[in-house]
């Protein structure tokens, strides 16, 4: 194990900022089966929340929050709809995570489709543009 990393649960959380943080929390959980895990807010403001899936987890906060740090971050509609990252998420049930998602209102971007890799997998994105991609193949599996 490298020296560096810390000995936790999850070593690597994405983070993302909302325009409507609470709204993006509710749908998130909603449509993509996450659950909060600690939400720090001050009226329409959300300074952090981490929302956790499994043992893993994202953390978001509000656009509003004028913090140093969020100034580095832009939001896919002010660049062309595009990503410089995308949290990928492994799913129990792909087929029935996609159809839960798109029930939800979730734009999908790349159908569901088996890989060549192993697994099956699709990508979509949240109702403020943020691009997901969720999956059944797990790279900590012996094999893969």
């Amino acid at each position: 194990m490298n020296t560096l990393a810390a000995n936790t649960t999850s070593t690597i959380i994405p983070s993302l900022r909302y325009r409507d943080a609470h709204a993006a929390i509710e749908w998130l959980c909603r449509a993509f089966g996450f659950e909060k895990h600690a939400v720090h807010a001050e009226g329409d403001v959300v300074h952090h929340a981490q929302l956790v899936f499994g043992n893993g987890m994202i953390m978001l906060g509000s656009v509003a929050n004028r913090s140093a740090w969020g100034g580095h971050i832009a939001q896919p509609d002010e660049i062309g709809g595009r990503e410089t990252q995308c949290p990928c998420v492994i799913v129990a049930d792909c087929e029935a995570h996609y159809a839960h998602a798109k029930a939800a209102g979730a734009v999908i971007v790349d159908e569901l489709e088996h890989k060549d890799y192993g697994g099956s997998g699709y990508s979509c994105r949240d109702p403020e543009g943020h691009l997901w991609w969720f999956g059944s193949y797990d790279p900590w599996k012996a094999g893969n």
